[in-house]
């Protein structure tokens, strides 16, 4: 019997380095916001639609990704998996706890306490998304979006994710003006859009890649078996 198209990648070495680096992604979206030094551009604009209707983050998240999630399953559900689920039910929930943690544990008021937290942040981003992207079990309905704008269109991915960035960052700019929307859109906005890449890229080789085929040698997983 053939498998479900969402299950035919799937290990618990995947599954395990999937859970871990979406969690990770929460993590990396409370340092962001705590940081005041800007988002990426997913967060702002979430942030900025959670402003429009007085609510939080972690509420506003999985209603989003869930809207988009169905517009995904009907165009092309082959970027739907496991690592979908996960990130429609933890990124937002991680993400506001991780955020009253850390309001509760320190000040960041000062601007080298910022820097760090923004540096923490991008950090943890690059290993996260690295865990994320090579148990390749799935995507978020997000990224999706970007992969299938290139997929139906003679446009370079690079260029569709870069226009998806674009028009998030620019709505939650408009909706935050009357708020601090420097916290929101800043320098690590900038630098998550356009320059933490090359970073990922070299996580995925000396990092993820390297775990996953950890279990190679037993016969719990491999790559080779993937292909």
């Amino acid at each position: 019997m053939e498998k479900i198209w969402f299950l035919k990648k799937f290990t618990w070495r995947r599954f395990f380095m999937s859970l871990i680096g979406t969690a990770l992604l929460g993590v990396v979206v409370a340092f962001l916001r705590k940081s005041e030094l800007g988002s990426d551009p997913w967060t702002c604009f979430v942030v900025g639609i959670a402003s429009l209707f007085n609510t939080t983050y972690g509420v506003l998240y999985p209603i989003i990704i869930g809207i988009l999630l169905v517009i995904v399953f009907f165009i092309d559900k082959r970027y739907i998996g496991i690592a979908t689920v996960f990130n429609l039910f933890l990124v937002g929930t991680v993400a506001d706890l991780f955020k009253r943690f850390l309001d509760y544990s320190f000040d960041a008021s000062t601007i080298w306490i910022k820097i760090i937290c923004l540096l923490i942040a991008l950090i943890i981003l690059c290993i996260a998304s690295s865990l994320y992207i090579t148990a390749d079990l799935g995507v978020s309905s997000y990224d999706a979006i970007a992969l299938i704008l290139a997929d139906k269109t003679p446009v370079q991915f690079r260029w569709c994710r870069i226009f998806t960035d674009v028009v998030c960052t620019a709505v939650g700019f408009f909706l935050l003006l009357h708020k601090n929307w420097q916290a929101t859109v800043n320098i690590g906005t900038v630098i998550t859009a356009f320059f933490m890449g090359p970073i990922t890229q070299w996580c995925c080789t000396h990092i993820a890649q390297p775990i996953l085929n950890a279990g190679a040698g037993n016969g719990k997983d491999s790559t080779n078996k993937d292909k």
